[in-house]
C-alpha cells in the first residue's frame, strides 16, 4: 500500500502546468483531488514518475457565470460546489448529487472536474453533465477545444483526453424556466459508489412533457444517455403508463456488470426503479 517513487510538481499557471506534461511525457499524470489516483497508484497499478498537482492554479477553482450558462473550473472541489449560491439556485441537480457523493472529508477534496474527467462509469457527475448538456474545455499543448459531455466518455476509464491534455472547466448550459430536476441514488452504505443511480431534467408545457433527458450512473461501463426513454415521454402526460414506457426503455441499455454489489439483473431492476423516482419527483418539482 505504499506507491512507487515519483517527482512532485506544482505550477502556479495553466501554462505551466501543460507545459510540464508535454514535456514529461507519458510518465507524468496531473493531480487533483487524488481520489481515484492516489489508491491506484498505492495499489501499483498505476506508476507515474511525475504527478503534475493542479491544486495552486487560482483560475481552475472559479465558479463563474457566463451568458446564460455556468463554467465551473476543474479544480472546484464537491465542498465548494455545495457552498455556490449560485449552483444551488440554478443547477439544484448538482446540489442534490454532491451531497451523496461518499463522505464530508472527500468531499472536501474531491473535485468536480476529477468526477468527471478520469472516466470512472461510477462516478455520479458525468450522467448529470450529460443530461444537462455541458461540455468540457480541454487543453493542452496543441491549443484548447471543447467536447460535449456526451461526446466524452469512451469506455471504463477511456476518454477523449489526448496525451498532455487537462480538462479545465464544466460549461453548463442553464435550464429553461420551469424545468425540474432529481438525482436518484441507490448505495449500499454511506461512501459506497453508486448500485445504480438516475438523474432526470424534465420540462412541462400545460402538464405535458414538452422536453427530457435521462442519464443513468454505473449501468454500463459508461454513463449513458437514456434517450429513446426520454424521447417515449415528449408530447405525453406523466403518468404510469408513460413511465412504465420509459423504463422499459431505460432498462433496454443498460449492460453493468455483476459484482459485490449485486447481479446484473438486479442492477437493471434496481437502475429502473431509480429512473422511475426521478422521473417523478423532478415532475413535481417542475409543476
Amino acid at each position: 500500500m505504499i506507491p512507487g517513487n515519483f517527482d512532485y510538481h506544482r505550477p502556479a499557471t495553466l501554462p505551466d502546468a501543460i507545459r510540464l506534461l508535454a514535456d514529461l511525457g507519458e510518465e507524468a499524470r496531473p493531480l487533483a483531488g487524488g481520489h481515484s489516483l492516489i489508491p491506484m497508484m498505492k495499489l501499483r497499478m498505476a506508476t507515474p514518475e511525475h504527478l503534475v498537482d493542479l491544486g495552486g492554479i487560482a483560475e481552475l477553482r472559479q465558479i463563474r457565470r457566463e451568458g446564460n450558462a455556468l463554467s465551473v473550473g476543474a479544480m472546484v472541489t464537491q465542498h465548494e460546489l455545495l457552498q455556490s449560491a449560485e449552483i444551488r439556485a440554478s443547477l439544484p441537480i448538482l446540489i442534490e448529487a454532491a451531497e451523496l457523493i461518499a463522505d464530508p472529508q472527500v468531499r472536501y477534496r474531491g473535485t468536480v472536474g476529477g468526477n468527471v474527467a478520469n472516466g470512472d462509469p461510477g462516478n455520479d457527475m458525468p450522467a448529470l453533465m450529460m443530461v444537462l448538456g455541458a461540455s468540457y474545455r480541454l487543453e493542452g499543448p496543441n491549443g484548447a477545444r471543447e467536447v460535449a459531455a456526451a461526446d466524452f466518455y469512451q469506455g471504463a476509464y477511456f476518454t477523449a483526453l489526448e496525451p498532455g491534455e487537462i480538462l479545465t472547466a464544466i460549461h453548463v448550459p442553464l435550464p429553461p424556466a420551469g424545468h425540474g430536476s432529481a438525482y436518484e441514488k441507490l448505495k449500499r452504505k454511506v461512501g459506497d459508489y453508486a448500485t445504480a443511480a438516475a438523474g432526470v431534467v424534465i420540462t412541462l408545457n400545460g402538464g405535458v412533457v414538452s422536453h427530457c433527458a435521462i442519464g443513468l450512473t454505473n449501468l454500463a461501463d459508461t454513463p449513458l444517455l437514456a434517450e429513446e426513454a426520454a424521447r417515449s415521454l415528449v408530447g405525453r402526460r406523466l403518468d404510469e403508463a408513460s413511465i412504465a414506457d420509459a423504463v422499459r426503455h431505460a432498462r433496454a441499455i443498460m449492460a453493468p456488470a455483476s459484482d459485490g454489489r449485486g447481479p446484473a439483473e438486479y442492477k437493471i431492476h434496481v437502475g429502473g426503479v431509480m429512473v422511475a423516482r426521478a422521473l417523478k419527483r423532478a415532475a413535481d418539482r417542475a409543476s
